[in-house]
């Protein structure tokens, strides 16, 4: 449809079709509503379809100019990732597992080993072949996986179009036999009874939530699963788990910010449950099983924010399961974020000022803490795959923005870190040219916002003179934005480019008030923060107005919605993925999957007229308006239950017909996807090499690729 090289002019117009609604006696306008597709999750209409494909030809047509440069990117990315790799083995009851991929493999394979056998790698045993298992499709996503107590069976889940909608398969692992068992529309983890008859997963309905735990017993119909336990409320989603020792079913369920959970034996999942507690708007709470080696009463270890926001650890014997002792008291200064139980110590994590904590604590010395720490000034670190009751090692990750991801085992007794592997880069890197910075930057309220920054050392100097810039946010549901590292973002940092993280209230990165600060009607502190980021990076010279590329997903492309409608000027590109653009449509019409347990995180608009006014007063497409935008550049997934494809294409469309600039304004829909883009290692490696080389040329970067 688009040629090579076509002007801007044209670029695919939308049909407007006259439509609108009211509520709290607002009359709204919203001439691309028949863009939704009625038929959905099916996508069906001809004029939708003829739009989306004439969007993708546009996007085609205007980045063909840039395929050479897309090569060079996807062919240096790809070049630092080591392609034939594997995971460190972890010890799990008598075997040893671990994933590998092979060279030019998109999918890895799952392996294991007994441990008996030492380092006879003829013991080897496949698990499980992902590359076989997506043979022929267009996505493959591979969801929940277990394997069976006794280590012959494995439970594993499948989605092949990015619905998030999985079927659960069971397989024996010494012959690679399939069951017939095939579990469909299950979004869960999949948990074997204690003696292996039958698995217990939770099922998402029509409205994509996960409102029911059942119970499959392995050779019957899937119609006659037995329902363990069903959550009424929709706004609420369900949850199932196993305690540390895996005496336990963890029953759980909640929104954003209400939870309750449920204890059932593994051994008996149809026995009577015990309720830990009754919701409480407002309280969350998690639980785990402390299984006492003497067999007396088991005690339960309950990580809440009853009476502390940052939360607090609290104690209670299986027979008061509601009577909490604390533990560990909440703390303004340190923001609990969860703890590990195993079976002579547990573990806590949490943060300070943004930064990762991890301690080890012990159940007979309530004194006696050993935190772990690390050499850098920012980092992220975490438990990695701990999962044995009783074991002295503890495995961690770590990684800092500079510092590639490395894994170690922590031995307990003696306090000691081994290293086990560091992310290895092929085609080479040398940390030393490259440095990392914390900023605080002021906002306009007053609050200190951190930023975390990473370049090339000359770039970071005195005199160096401002730099183009990508900065990154997202700033909700109490998501924090770790300071990692990544071999991709060296593409940018490499053509001179500085790389930095707003940790923007609404994430969690400075503990919960910082996410309080940043959701329902503080939801423009969020927007506030990143633009006030950005100026502040250009008032200490780093980078320059019009200099800056801005990127996110998600509710992170809510926040690229919101900051172009305000602050048009200060971007020179802009990347929206799968953007929450819509936020009013969608925040109205409760049959959509996520909108009622949203509520809690946005307001409902439907009751609350002071919700209503405010959603509409920043939703990006509602308040799209006739001014310049800088370049920008969208995507969707065509079966996305998250964000719907609609949002994003009713979003392009408005801004089509409002903007008065010429700058480039391209939309790509994946057509076989879902949220998180194409699935396969490389496939995805190629969709961030798009994103790079039209942030590059926007911004003129691109001389000598």
């Amino acid at each position: 449809m688009a040629k090579t090289t076509p002007s801007p002019a044209h670029a695919p117009i939308a049909e407007r079709r006259s439509h609108s609604f009211s509520h709290h006696g607002v009359t709204v306008t919203d001439d691309y509503a028949w863009l939704r597709d009625p038929a959905y999750p099916e996508v069906k209409d001809k004029a939708v379809l003829n739009y989306l494909a004439a969007e993708n030809d546009w996007f085609a047509g205007r980045m063909a100019a840039q395929t050479p440069l897309i090569d060079t990117l996807f062919t240096e990315m790809r070049a630092r990732i080591k392609e034939a790799d594997r995971s460190v083995p972890q010890k799990d009851g008598d075997f040893l597992y671990w994933i590998e991929f092979a060279e030019g493999a998109e999918y890895k394979t799952w392996w294991r080993r007994p441990v008996a056998a030492g380092d006879d790698a003829t013991a080897d045993q496949l698990v499980l072949d992902e590359a076989v298992l997506a043979e022929g499709l267009d996505y493959f996503k591979l969801g929940a996986i277990s394997v069976s107590n006794d280590g012959r069976l494995l439970a594993f889940a499948v989605d092949d179009d990015g619905s998030e909608r999985f079927v659960a398969r069971i397989k024996v692992i010494a012959t690679s036999e399939m069951l017939p068992d095939a579990i469909p529309e299950t979004l869960s983890a999949l948990i074997w009874t204690s003696d292996d008859s039958a698995l217990v997963y939770a099922r998402v309905n029509d409205q994509w939530r996960t409102d029911t735990v059942l119970l499959h017993r392995l050779g019957t119909d899937v119609s006659t699963d037995q329902v363990l336990f069903h959550e009424a409320d929709d706004g609420f989603r369900v949850g199932v788990g196993l305690s540390a020792s895996e005496r336990w079913l963890v029953i759980s369920t909640g929104d954003h910010e209400t939870g309750e959970t449920r204890l059932v034996p593994a051994a008996d999942p149809t026995a009577p449950q015990i309720l830990v507690r009754e919701r409480q708007t407002g309280i969350e709470y998690d639980v785990d099983v402390y299984d006492r080696a003497d067999g007396s009463e088991p005690v339960l270890y309950i990580h809440t924010n009853d009476t502390h926001e940052n939360f607090r650890l609290a104690t209670a014997p299986l027979s008061a399961p509601d009577t909490w002792t604390t533990l560990i008291d909440g703390s303004d200064a340190f923001y609990l974020t969860g703890f590990d139980l195993f079976r002579d110590f547990y573990v806590v994590e949490g943060r300070v000022r943004g930064l990762d904590q991890i301690e080890v604590r012990y159940y007979d010395d309530p004194a006696r803490i050993e935190p772990i720490t690390f050499p850098e000034t920012s980092y992220e670190a975490g438990l990695g795959d701990n999962p044995e009751w009783s074991t002295d090692c503890l495995r961690l990750t770590y990684e800092s923005m500079i510092s590639p991801a490395t894994i170690y085992d922590y031995h307990v007794a003696d306090r000691t870190l081994d290293v086990l592997k560091i992310q290895e880069i092929p085609s080479g890197y040398d940390a030393s040219l490259y440095a990392t910075q914390r900023l605080e930057i002021e906002a306009r309220d007053g609050t200190l916002v951190p930023v975390s920054i990473m370049a090339r050392k000359d770039r970071l100097t005195a005199g160096a003179g401002p730099a183009p810039l990508y900065l990154y946010g997202y700033g909700a549901y109490g998501i924090a934005i770790s300071p990692g590292f990544s071999t991709g973002r060296l593409s940018l940092v490499d053509r001179g480019m500085v790389f930095a993280i707003a940790h923007i209230r609404g994430g969690d990165d400075l503990g919960r008030r910082w996410y309080k600060d940043g959701k329902l009607d503080k939801r423009l502190n969020t927007f506030n923060d990143f633009v006030d980021v950005a100026r502040g990076l250009v008032e200490r010279g780093i980078t320059a107005a019009g200099q800056i590329a801005i990127s996110g997903g998600s509710a992170g492309g809510e926040l690229m919605g919101a900051v172009i409608n305000s602050n048009p000027d200060l971007w020179g590109a802009v990347v929206a993925h799968v953007p929450f653009v819509d936020v009013l449509n969608t925040m109205l019409d409760e049959t959509l999957p996520l909108t009622p347990g949203e509520w809690p995180e946005w307001g409902n608009p439907i009751e609350d007229s002071k919700a209503f006014h405010l959603i509409q007063a920043y939703s990006p497409y509602d308040q799209v308006r006739t001014q310049d935008y800088p370049p920008l550049m969208v995507t969707a997934g065509l079966n996305d239950p998250r964000v719907t494809y609609w949002e994003p294409a009713k979003w392009v469309a408005k801004l089509r017909a409002a903007k008065t600039d010429s700058n480039e304004l391209l939309f790509k829909t994946n057509m076989g996807a879902g949220h998180g883009g194409k699935s396969g290692r490389f496939e995805s490696l190629k969709e961030t090499a798009e994103e790079f080389a039209f942030i590059l040329w926007q911004l003129k970067l691109t001389n000598g690729q």
